[in-house]
């Protein structure tokens, strides 16, 4: 196996629930109109992603024996290498149900085979230029693994995901000074920082010594800070039916881009366009835009 970028973090069956009329309280019903199970995670959905782009990518993560052959099949269909794909044979999958709605969306997930995978990680030998961590990793070893991965000549990016515990520690801007991008939603980097301002972000960022952040604005659009300077890209007017993934797509069309040597503004444009068309289908895949639909985008927003 040889990948250019090999995406890691925890894998799920994701069952998705939309098109609710309102958002119910606690010990009232509402009644979804549209379903679908899909593979789910973050790291499930940028390495589809990237591999719809056509950039040569692979997965690691682990899942149980109850849905190895059918989350080995989706990835394979989509192009995405499952060599490192492994099987735990006595946890099951990990689950989750995802709620959204236009506005809002809530995440009930059972961890399942997915209590390993740090472990795992940790042993694991990584034939990538990059790797993609779709995880916040644990303190005890963050530090020696992501040195061990720079040593091997691999670059690293991160989207930690809503891990509050994880984002309101101290440790977590000195953890990632050690990636070379970071890929935070706007409430997420609030939490890091203290700040709501997405330039004053991307300001505490720099002074934290962070190389590379990739911040999601949602309807505000993106921003950008690499190489200490900074960057922004307007939002699109897009049809939003599902936000669930549109975070992951963001992540697939920036990796994309970086690894390919495009400049930095058209990376974040890139992004910033397969976030957003990510919107306009149910769940975090059927939305994501081909190869010919992105350069029609990126043409009619030059």
């Amino acid at each position: 196996m040889s990948v250019d970028v090999l995406v890691a973090g925890e894998l799920y069956v994701d069952l998705i629930l939309s098109g609710f009329d309102s958002w119910p309280e606690p010990g009232q019903e509402a009644f979804a109109r549209e379903f679908r199970r899909e593979i789910g995670g973050g790291a499930a959905i940028t390495a589809c992603g990237l591999a719809a782009l056509g950039t040569r990518t692979g997965v690691f993560g682990i899942v149980g024996s109850d849905h190895y052959n059918w989350i080995a099949n989706r990835f394979r269909e989509r192009g995405v290498d499952t060599e490192l794909l492994l099987r735990h044979e006595s946890e099951p999958t990990g689950f989750t149900v995802a709620v959204s709605t236009p506005r809002d969306r809530a995440f009930f997930t059972y961890l399942g085979a997915n209590r390993d995978f740090a472990a795992r990680l940790a042993r694991q030998a990584l034939p990538a230029r990059h790797l993609h961590l779709g995880f916040a990793p644990p303190w005890n070893n963050a530090g020696e693994l992501f040195h061990a991965i720079h040593a091997s000549g691999c670059t690293i990016s991160i989207d930690a995901g809503w891990h509050e515990d994880w984002l309101a520690d101290a440790r977590a801007l000195e953890t990632l000074r050690h990636v070379d991008l970071f890929f935070p939603n706007e409430t997420e980097a609030a939490r890091l920082t203290g700040q709501t301002d997405p330039d004053r972000m991307l300001r505490r960022f720099r002074e934290a010594g962070l190389p590379g952040v990739a911040l999601k604005l949602g309807a505000g659009g993106a921003a950008l800070l690499l190489a200490g300077e900074q960057y922004r890209a307007n939002p699109l007017n897009v049809n939003v039916i599902d936000t669930t993934g549109a975070g992951d797509c963001f992540d697939a069309g920036f990796l994309h881009a970086w690894t390919h040597g495009r400049a930095p503004q058209d990376c974040l444009r890139i992004a910033n366009i397969c976030g957003a068309l990510s919107c306009e289908a149910y769940g975090g895949l059927a939305g994501f835009p081909t190869r010919p639909r992105l350069e029609h985008e990126l043409e009619r927003s030059s």
